[in-house]
């Protein structure tokens, strides 16, 4: 997620440069042999290209629309994460204890399963990230070269360290490798949370309201994960994408043949009063074209990038910093030393991952 107020110029330059030059250089190609060598059947009547642009205009618009409705849902999946995580905090904090117990057991063995309890959910959160990392077929952060480029400047978490490491520090030997052997990791923790509370209330260390109430905190992360696998899981349609980038690529062929012509008749009649002016004036047509083959495809291209709000891009739902700052959240509510809790991950480039 971009922190700051917008991106520069000089990012956007940068970001679509190779189409930038691509367009200029198709333009200036097609200018040449109408000018130069008099290919002036090179002319398409500008009525139907304008067509095409305003069929092109509706499809990637509603495409910019769904990308951005997906990204919104993201966000408020994972704000819904945050608040039931400090809801499942609050609740153990409060309901595991002896009140109820026929044979009390130690503070210090209250604690360790408050502790276990909160540390395997910050597993679970760990587990869901990795999961929601996991690259796509359709996904498109890992294949154009400039959005590689902003991979490459920003390190995110899920791609320095595994997930089998992190896990180490919130789960038992025993509970972390039956985790790993499972396809789903994120679902196995949570059935491992439901059968140690179970287990609690089988002792009486918690009460069976308290563990009907806990239960259904399980269910709502349940819930949680589901929404947030399937908008990972389940891309923006493939045949409209598919259509707006191909409608997109023939609006941008055409622009040329519609927009030198205009500008060679417009050259024509300043030729009169302003001779050097209007036999020159259809050279403008070069940098008009681009500009406009630019913007339609930017509009496509930032579609295609909004479309998967998890894969890693600089401006995709942080999720990584999300579970990080519930981790700290929930580790100083079980008063450990500030020493041993870790940091936020550092935003680079003024971008939260």
């Amino acid at each position: 997620m971009l922190t700051k107020k917008r991106y520069s110029v000089k990012d956007m330059i940068l970001w679509t440069r190779g189409e930038t030059l691509i367009y200029l250089l198709y333009a200036g190609i097609i200018t040449v042999l109408y000018q130069v060598f008099g290919f002036t059947f090179l002319n398409v009547p500008w009525t139907p290209v304008a067509l095409i642009g305003t069929a092109v205009a509706f499809l990637v618009g509603f495409q910019n629309n769904s990308a951005y409705g997906r990204i919104w849902e993201a966000r408020m999946i994972w704000g819904a994460i945050v608040n039931t995580s400090r809801t499942w905090g609050m609740k153990i904090q409060d309901m595991v204890t002896n009140e109820y117990c026929d044979n009390p057991v130690s503070e210090d063995e209250l604690k360790q399963h408050k502790k276990s309890l909160v540390y395997r959910h910050i597993a679970w959160m760990t587990a869901l990230r990795y999961s929601m990392r996991t690259r796509k077929s359709w996904e498109t952060q890992h294949k154009a070269k400039t959005n590689q480029e902003w991979r490459d400047m920003i390190h995110i978490p899920e791609e320095v360290s595994t997930l089998d490491d992190n896990l180490l520090m919130y789960l038992s030997e025993e509970e972390r490798t039956y985790v790993l052997s499972k396809g789903n990791k994120q679902t196995a923790l949570l059935y491992l949370q439901s059968k140690h509370i179970r287990a609690l209330k089988e002792k009486g260390l918690i009460w069976e309201f308290a563990f009907l109430e806990l239960e259904n905190v399980l269910e709502s992360l349940f819930t949680h994960q589901g929404k947030s696998e399937r908008i990972k899981n389940f891309p923006y349609p493939r045949q409209y994408a598919s259509l707006g980038l191909y409608l997109t690529r023939v609006f941008t062929i055409l622009i040329p043949f519609g927009l030198i012509p205009e500008f060679a008749e417009i050259g024509e009649t300043m030729v009169g009063d302003f001779f050097l002016v209007g036999k020159y004036f259809i050279w403008i047509a070069v940098p008009f074209c681009a500009i406009v083959s630019w913007a339609f495809h930017t509009m496509e291209r930032l579609a295609r990038t909004g479309e998967n709000p998890f894969e890693g891009g600089p401006n995709d739902v942080p999720i990584s910093t999300i579970a990080r700052g519930i981790e700290i959240d929930l580790r100083q509510m079980l008063d450990e030393d500030e020493n041993s809790i870790p940091s936020q991950f550092p935003e680079e480039k003024n971008v939260q991952m």
